[in-house]
């Protein structure tokens, strides 16, 4: 955990300042929504304290630069960027899932309206790109392009996670694949980023790469398993989110093949009160949902480690990143 913790607060104090001095290259605008949505300033644009998030992200990144024998500084514009990848799929999601408030705060879009919400994502979108490409990196176009496709792959995801809404017969395969775009994309290119950066060999960059999407897929199974018994007051989402939605989560997916109840109670019309909402989390337990999430969160997790057996890499970076894969399978927000 120590290990997490020093490569957590290492990889925040790093890309703090780079993201503050790109940000400020947005217009008035956007570039106050996006210093709210980021925690940096309160509605009015009051400097608050806190900030946006745990940062996993750059922190992959500036490993991955280490990992492949490189200062971690190599990979600074590549945090930088899937960070700012991140945020710009934050602000759209908060939008599509009609989610008003993230992180104990209103998100942007309820404050400033949904026109504004996409646009400052799709600025952000812009600017990660804009970062990366700036490098002095010899292999910045490379990395610019890794994380052009990710972006795609990673709509791509969330385009199959809002089609699922209205189907009944999605099935765990489908969820995990719709999981690998929407989350293990990004995960997967922030692993790799910073090697890619620092020109490292195609075998660490595929090992690291493999490393990031199996901790994506450990990380979409423990939010989902927060976003239905995760406590309110430590995740900033209310208690029962994903099923207030009827959401075909990873762990409901499992369920309902041994649990028709669940499949009924998924397909019955209106927005549940408490009581069904509780009566839905414990459909999800019966069928085993919450225990199978759970253990192959961890299984997933193993499979991170052995991808990154297969190669040469420094012990620490190896010990960091397999210490910030465990606290994403152990997190409670």
């Amino acid at each position: 955990m120590t290990a997490m913790l020093t490569s957590l607060h290492r990889s925040r104090d790093a890309v703090a300042p780079a993201m503050r001095e790109a940000v400020q290259r947005l217009d008035p605008a956007s570039r106050a929504q996006v210093s709210y949505h980021l925690g940096w300033c309160d509605v009015d644009g009051a400097p608050a304290e806190g900030g946006g998030g745990k940062a996993v992200r750059p922190a992959l990144a500036l490993l991955s630069a280490q990992a492949a024998g490189a200062p971690a500084e190599v990979g600074l514009p590549g945090a930088v960027a899937v960070e700012m990848v991140h945020n710009f799929s934050l602000l759209h999601d908060d939008l599509m899932d009609g989610d008003e408030e993230r992180r104990h705060r209103r998100t942007v879009w309820a404050i400033w309206g949904a026109p504004a919400a996409i646009l400052a994502g799709d600025a952000l979108l812009a600017l990660a790109q804009e970062v990366l490409l700036e490098s002095p990196s010899p292999h910045a176009a490379t990395a610019a392009r890794l994380l052009a496709t990710t972006t795609r792959e990673l709509i791509r995801g969330q385009v199959q996670d809002l089609a699922f809404e209205h189907r009944r017969d999605v099935t765990l395969a489908e969820c995990l694949d719709m999981a690998g775009g929407k989350t293990g994309s990004l995960l997967s290119a922030s692993a790799a980023i910073g090697a890619v950066l620092a020109g490292a060999p195609e075998a660490t960059v595929g090992a690291l790469s493999v490393f990031g999407a199996q901790v994506g897929l450990a990380f979409q199974l423990v939010d989902d398993v927060l976003g239905i018994w995760g406590d309110p007051a430590v995740t900033g989402k209310s208690i029962f989110s994903d099923l207030r939605s009827r959401k075909k989560s990873l762990p409901v997916t499992y369920s309902v093949a041994n649990c028709p109840e669940l499949a009924e109670w998924l397909a019955a019309p209106g927005e549940p009160d408490d009581a069904q909402l509780r009566r839905g989390a414990e459909l999800v337990e019966a069928g085993g949902g919450r225990e199978w999430a759970l253990a192959e969160a961890r299984r997933r997790m193993a499979l991170a480690e052995d991808a990154l057996s297969a190669v040469d890499i420094p012990s620490q970076p190896r010990e960091e990143l397999i210490a910030l894969g465990n606290f994403v399978v152990d997190r409670d927000s």
